[in-house]
């Protein structure tokens, strides 16, 4: 069963928020995981992209928007429309920044969501933590202290 987990910035800003996804995403690739992140919209996957080679000078995460030829050579794929493309990624993670869960989220055996105090965010993420919870997924909260400054 997917294990489910939520991590809570203290933070109120969506840049806060796509900084976390940056470092957690560069954690999740060193444990060895193939990661989808899934972003809202196309110009969120294409900051992503932008943002995984500057979040910090010393950092390298090899990624890719999901349709490119390089989606199936590396270990992070962004998308944002459905489910990632078996020919091209085979990934056991997924890194949710869209306000809703995909449907497709149990081929995974971890899917992240990060919240942060910015009232859109709160109110989606809420209901999604409700409905992990409502279909009995395990689902575990992480308290972060403040991230601003961090890298």
């Amino acid at each position: 069963m997917t294990q489910v987990d939520f991590y809570v910035l203290p933070d109120t800003t969506l840049d806060a928020r796509l900084a976390f996804a940056c470092r957690l995403t560069e954690t999740i690739q060193r444990k060895g995981y193939r990661l989808h992140l899934h972003a809202e919209d196309e110009a969120m996957a294409r900051q992503l992209d932008e943002l995984l080679w500057t979040f910090r000078p010393d950092a390298y995460v090899p990624h890719a928007l999901a349709g490119s030829e390089m989606a199936s050579q590396v270990p992070v794929v962004i998308g944002w429309q459905g489910p990632p493309d078996p020919a091209e990624e085979h990934p056991q993670a997924m890194l949710n920044l869209h306000p809703e869960i995909p449907e497709w989220f149990s081929r995974f055996e971890r899917v992240a969501e990060i919240i942060n105090q910015h009232q859109e965010v709160l109110m989606a993420k809420r209901a999604c933590w409700k409905t992990y919870k409502d279909r009995g997924y395990p689902v575990k909260a992480h308290q972060l202290a403040g991230q601003e400054g961090r890298g």
